[in-house]
């Protein structure tokens, strides 16, 4: 079993930064692939960023070079920096781990953009 616990979630005014922190328990951390999600009212859950064990990344095209998802096994957490924010941004974002096929999530952390 893993449990993840996301932080870093809040108001921030558009083109503002937030840096949203997952940490994961367990000791296979460095296997996952680690993701982030994003949900906002009314809208389905939708990918924002993954990073795979090897380090390589995925991105959502609305995110792309705004959005940077890194990983430190050492820590057991998997970051995303969130630059240049915009009001469509807002949502809850959820992170994400599957290893061997299982999928784990976080409660999820509320970003809210303010135009």
């Amino acid at each position: 079993q893993v449990q993840l616990v996301e932080s870093g979630g809040g108001l921030v005014q558009a083109g503002g930064s937030l840096r949203l922190s997952c940490a994961a328990s367990g000791s296979i951390f460095s296997m996952a692939r680690m993701g982030w999600y994003r949900q906002a009212p009314g809208k389905e859950r939708e990918l924002v960023a993954r990073i795979r064990s090897g380090g390589n990344t995925d991105y959502a095209d609305s995110v792309k070079g705004r959005f940077a998802i890194s990983r430190d096994n050492a820590k057991n957490t998997v970051y995303l920096q969130m630059n240049s924010l915009k009001p469509e941004d807002t949502a809850v974002y959820y992170c994400n781990s599957r290893i061997w096929g299982n999928d784990y999530w976080g409660q999820g952390t509320q970003v809210t953009v303010s135009s």
